[in-house]
């Protein structure tokens, strides 16, 4: 019976947790060798984001509003989309302060991948990433706003490289006990 459990905690992550977790960490690898590149991408990605979804509300809002307040969020991620590509490192203070949730959000979901893989081969190594998260957090907000042009996409970087290992380390654990149907 235990044993079945071990094998659903492991087997929800999937057959290709090991492929998906090497990709993450040569990413992971890039953002840290280019913290500002990986930061104005960041940006940039964000924005956007931010700019089609303020079109296609927009477009949703031509279509059916009624009243003025049906403008009122898609101009806000218009006009917000905008701002981060006109000001782009203003931007990464701000992507920062959410980066910094993320990492929070993250550091939680890891420690309860852990707990629920408790005993278990490998757990540590999600132990290991929420450790990491919280580090991360408070390095970052104790030189905040000012180091967010670099911090942005070094912690992105660091974060998929943890990410990416604690992938790697539980798809060859699914490899080596067989328990996919799909092997790498």
């Amino acid at each position: 019976m235990q044993e079945h459990h071990d094998i659903d905690t492991l087997g929800r992550f999937g057959p290709r947790s090991l492929w998906i977790g090497v990709l993450l960490i040569i990413a992971g690898i890039c953002g840290v060798a280019l913290p500002v590149v990986m930061s104005a991408v960041t940006v940039a990605f964000v924005a956007g984001l931010m700019l089609i979804a303020g079109a296609i509300w927009g477009w949703h809002s031509m279509q059916h509003a009624t009243d003025w307040s049906d403008w009122l969020k898609p101009v806000l991620l218009l006009v917000v989309g905008g701002l981060m590509i006109y000001q782009p490192w203003t931007g990464v203070a701000s992507i920062a302060l959410l980066i910094v949730t993320y990492l929070v959000l993250d550091a939680i979901a890891s420690f309860s991948i852990a707990r629920d893989g408790n005993g278990k081969r490998n757990h540590s190594w999600m132990i290991l990433n929420g450790v990491v998260d919280i580090l991360l957090v408070t390095l970052f907000l104790w030189g905040w706003p000012e180091s967010s042009l670099w911090m942005v996409g070094m912690f992105i970087g660091i974060s998929l490289v943890f990410d990416g290992w604690a992938l790697v380390m539980i798809g060859w654990s699914l490899r080596e006990s067989g328990s996919t149907e799909n092997r790498l």
